[in-house]
């Protein structure tokens, strides 16, 4: 059935699903979908120290597509990508993946980490009201509070010196959180005929397009240099990066928004803090009070924004 739920078109959604069941697949996709993500931080770390952040970006893009179209291929065959709405997932991928993607860049130029961070945990209020624009979802006070318990949740998890570095920073922060939910949230309701790998990889194309232009633009004007070619260690963070916190991880992720809706997905986001330092735990040994408790906070709102 997960190989339904991720791979099989629209029509496959279609099986007999109670509430519940429907719930704890959702939610069990998102759970998989953000811990794939977390890996990355790590990851990132070891990559930043090599590679300028426009130089990254592209290579993780190219990378995350070249992976999700061979799979696309092997999994669906080669008439379905050929006939896939390209063009309209370019689009969504263009808009929202790419701005947002550089906008965040921009943030952390502009601010610093733990600003884009703690503002990080308001992307969940960006789902919200996508959803309650569009007329998806109607507010009560259950999920009203527990959106508030996520964000709060997250922000305890991020918080260790506090600190908001107000200016263009923080309006680049929340405009990078609102693309990429945008574009998340547009990549089920305008491309509800093809499949979740279908979908990533479309709009991670736009994504890679707007990636690209940044590169040949930054490489041009002499603001970042001919790439160093990665040691084997160094390759391994960028597979772990671009493939499974970034590839695998949206293919999951766009899986759970179709069974949850953009806004009850969202929360899960602000458990990123606790999974990452989940895996820092079996690397190093180390755990942080603070982020336990954080993201004991966000658990509850999220099980109490679907509490019926």
């Amino acid at each position: 059935m997960i190989d339904k739920m991720l791979f099989g078109k629209s029509k496959v959604f279609k099986v007999p699903f109670s509430s519940s069941n429907r719930l704890v697949a959702g939610n069990s996709l998102a759970l998989i979908s953000i811990f794939l993500f977390a890996s990355g931080f790590p990851a990132a770390e070891v990559l930043l120290d090599l590679w300028h952040p426009i130089t990254l970006m592209f290579f993780r893009l190219l990378l995350a597509v070249s992976t999700l179209v061979v799979l696309w291929v092997l999994i669906e065959g080669l008439s379905s990508v050929l006939n896939a709405p390209w063009l309209k997932g370019i689009k969504i991928g263009l808009l929202g993946f790419g701005l947002g993607t550089n906008l965040l860049l921009f943030a952390q130029w502009f601010t610093d980490p733990i600003t884009v961070a703690l503002l990080a945990t308001l992307i969940p209020v960006s789902a919200t009201i996508l959803e309650v624009w569009d007329g998806r979802r109607k507010l009560n006070s259950k999920f009203i509070l527990g959106l508030i318990a996520s964000v709060t949740g997250g922000f305890i998890a991020v918080s260790e010196n506090i600190s908001i570095d107000l200016g263009w920073g923080v309006l680049m922060a929340l405009g990078s959180g609102f693309s990429f939910m945008w574009a998340s949230d547009k990549s089920i309701t305008r491309l509800s005929e093809v499949s979740s790998i279908a979908r990533s990889s479309i709009t991670f194309t736009g994504a890679a397009v707007f990636t690209t232009i940044s590169f040949i633009l930054f490489f041009t004007l002499g603001l970042i240099e001919i790439p160093i070619w990665p040691t084997s260690d160094q390759f391994l963070s960028l597979i772990i990066y671009s493939v499974i916190a970034m590839a695998i991880s949206q293919v999951f992720f766009l899986a759970a928004i179709d069974k949850l809706g953009i806004a009850i997905t969202s929360l899960h986001l602000n458990f990123s803090p606790f999974y990452v330092m989940i895996i820092l735990f079996f690397w190093e040994g180390t755990y942080d009070l603070r982020t336990i408790i954080g993201a004991s906070i966000v658990a509850f709102g999220v099980w109490l924004a679907q509490v019926k």
